[in-house]
């Protein structure tokens, strides 16, 4: 029903910058999170930072102060812009959705009823 699809992964340099985009279609619960986790080698569904319907952001460890994370309501898209990217970046990122539950925090994947595809994030030294 409701379909998530990621875009904006690339190749960089350290220190560089990429932004990527969550596109939203189908019905999504008035009261939801929208997260992106990542995937590398060295974990799986690492979670890098939510919004929710309201506004409110979170970041997970060792992103926040490089990655910032928003939201178009009209356009329903979420954009994470990722600066200062480290070769352990690398992944592929992921967006996913979850319906709010108070007092649930929105980093756990295993709470996100929906998720995309994927988009590659390759960081070179």
């Amino acid at each position: 029903q409701v379909r998530l699809e990621e875009s904006g992964g690339g190749s960089v340099q350290a220190g560089g910058s990429l932004r990527l985009s969550c596109r939203i279609s189908g019905p999504v619960p008035s009261a939801h999170n929208v997260g992106w986790f990542r995937h590398s080698v060295d974990k799986d569904r690492e979670f890098v930072a939510a919004i929710s319907w309201t506004g409110r952001e979170t970041f997970g460890d060792g992103v926040q102060g490089r990655f910032t994370i928003s939201k178009d309501s009209d356009t329903r898209t979420v954009f994470l812009q990722m600066t200062d990217l480290k070769p352990e970046d690398t992944a592929i990122y992921v967006c996913a959705c979850e319906r709010v539950i108070a007092g649930r925090p929105p980093t756990l994947p295993s709470t996100y009823d929906v998720w995309g595809l994927g988009t590659q994030v390759t960081v070179s030294p």
